[in-house]
Parts: structure tokens; sequence; C-alpha cells
């Protein structure tokens, strides 16, 4: 198949027709998952023409303000995906508990995890805001669900991608075949195969965080910034690029090169164990970095191998170039040589 006006669907298939025992339940959920970013791409796109900015009055999980977008983006994929037929639980970032398939909707095989608006404390200012989801197959044998069921280690996830909404409307996934990017073309309403295997740099010049945090953080952590901001001949002159929307900062790390970084916050009760869920955000995120020939730890080990016993647990992350984050672990660990 020539790249050429691929959309995701036909990329989809095409993927499921290189699996004997496919039944075709995947792709469909795959499909519910994309309509509702379309409607959602929709609503961000006019956001700034109806009565869809600035908060709700209400607080989530996390006791952040919810946006009148973040609700909307919630909504939307429970309603759809629901309605599905192929999943048994769906968790959302913005929802305390797991969220049941109605009784009388048909369930499947299959979980959802999602962030329905990551980078949403940015809707305002209009920044690159995107979705996050990740999708496993349920564990357990029962007619319902289990909390086993939600969860599971990063390693088990059957996909993971993100919806970026800026610019352009991307859609950016893996089945654990590699990494493929799309665009939406509004004048067709699908989105087309734009970035096909994309392949991360081993090394970038790049590296992401919020040095504002900087007397939150260990000296270790500390010692590895300085590192990358000293002038020196025998390494790359690194810059800082922050944007404050992880999907935002991913993306571009994932196309350039270089690394993302939000350590634990050791001396900031509100976040000990760093701030990003393992999840919503981190695992999906290292599933597609690793499949771009990156990496993505804690500062102590493999994200994907983290055993979840939360399902709102937080970690610290560093995501991005294999040898960028090699190089980060061993700041973090007391042996940068």
């Amino acid at each position: 198949m020539s790249d050429i006006g691929v959309t995701v669907t036909q990329h989809l298939l095409s993927q499921q027709q290189e699996h004997g025992g496919a039944t075709g339940a995947f792709t469909r959920l795959l499909n519910e998952l994309i309509l509702s970013a379309k409607i959602i791409s929709r609503e961000v796109t006019k956001a700034g023409l109806v009565d869809i900015l600035g908060f709700t009055g209400a607080k989530n999980v996390q006791d952040e303000m919810v946006q009148k977008l973040d609700e909307f983006a919630h909504d939307t994929i429970v309603r759809r995906m629901a309605q599905s037929r192929h999943l048994c639980v769906m968790g959302s970032e913005e929802d305390a508990d797991p969220i049941e398939i109605p009784p009388q909707a048909e369930t499947g095989d299959y979980v959802l995890l999602f962030d329905p608006l990551d980078g949403s404390s940015n809707i305002d200012a209009n920044v690159s805001i995107g979705t996050i989801f990740s999708i496993l197959r349920k564990q357990s044998t029962c007619l319902g669900y289990r909390m086993e069921d939600l969860l599971q280690p990063g390693y088990r996830q059957v996909a993971a991608g993100y919806f970026l909404y800026g610019s352009s409307t991307m859609m950016v996934y893996t089945t654990g075949n590699g990494v493929s990017g799309f665009t939406l073309d509004p004048s067709v309403g699908e989105f087309l195969l734009s970035h096909p295997n994309i392949r991360i740099p081993e090394r970038g010049k790049i590296f992401s965080a919020n040095l504002g945090y900087w007397d939150y953080w260990d000296q270790e952590v500390q010692n590895y910034f300085r590192y990358l901001q000293r002038p020196d001949d025998t390494k790359p002159v690194y810059s800082c690029r922050y944007i404050g929307s992880l999907v935002a900062d991913f993306h571009r790390t994932l196309l350039y090169g270089g690394v993302f970084l939000y350590p634990a916050d050791h001396k900031d009760p509100r976040k000990p164990h760093g701030k990003l869920r393992l999840l919503y955000e981190c695992s999906p995120l290292a599933m597609v970095c690793e499949q771009a020939g990156g990496a993505a730890s804690t500062g102590h080990g493999r994200i994907l191998d983290v055993e979840p016993d939360e399902l709102h647990q937080r970690v610290p992350l560093i995501i991005g170039s294999a040898e960028e984050v090699k190089l980060a672990e061993r700041y973090f660990s007391g042996q940068p040589n």
C-alpha cells in the first residue's frame, strides 16, 4: 500500500490483516476513539468563538480546577466509548473511580485508560493540548471487571498514543509494531498518514523541564541540570524548551530528539512521587517512545515495568532519546561517570 493518502482506518486494517486471529474488534474500538477525537478537535478549534473557555467551578480528583473543555472531552469519550461494545471498563484522569459500562450496553475484552485533555491549563492561551490513551486487554475472567484489569503494568498495553490539537490535529499511535503519525485533513474529515515509521534520534540538543522547581529537587537532579547548562566543548549545547503541556512537549521531543523530565519533588509535600500519572500519561507515552527507539524511566527503572498499585498513581518521568535518558539516569543515581 502506498503511503500517499493512506487513512488511519486503512492503516489499522492493513495491520489487522497481518494478524491472522484478529477479529476486527480492536480496529472498531480505535475507530470509535478516533471519532471522539474528531469531535473534541472541532470544539477545540472553535473554543474562542463559543462559551467553552474557562473553568466549570469544579475540581477533579487531582484537586485541579476543571476546564469546560476538559469536561467536554471527558464526557465525549465516555459517552461514545461506553457504546463501543468492546470495553469492559474505562479509567479517566478526571474521574476518581473506574468508569463502568452501563448495564444495558454490550461489553468486550478491552480496557481504555485516558487523559481527556492533557495541558488543559493552557487552553485559554491557545497552546497545543491533547488526548492521551492506553488500551489494555482484560485479564480477569469475571463477567464485569476487576481492579487488576485497570492496574496493569505498561508492558501489557496492546496500543497507546495521543491526539494533538494544535496548528493541525494529529494522531500518533503504536500497536507494538513501530509508531505512525496521522494528520487530520479537515477538508475530508480523515486522518491521513503524514509521519510513517517515526524514529526518535538517539541523542538530542533539547531538554524540557520546569526549572522553576529547582529548589524542590534533590542534589543529584540539580547536578544533572547544571551539567546540561554548563558550556563544555566535549558535549552538545543544550537548549531548554518547556511548553507546560506534556503531550506537546513530548511530541516535539519525539520528532527532534532530546529529553523531557518531570522529576519527583521530594521537598514538595504535594508531589513527593512526581506529578504525572502512571496509567494516563507516563505508560502510554513510554510505549510510544520505546516503539520509536527511545526510552522512558522513573530515574531508577523502566516506566513500562512499574507495577501500578492505585488508579491515580504518580511517578517521576524521564522520556526521550535513549542516550539522553541513560545520561539522566546516571546523574539521578549519583553516578554520572
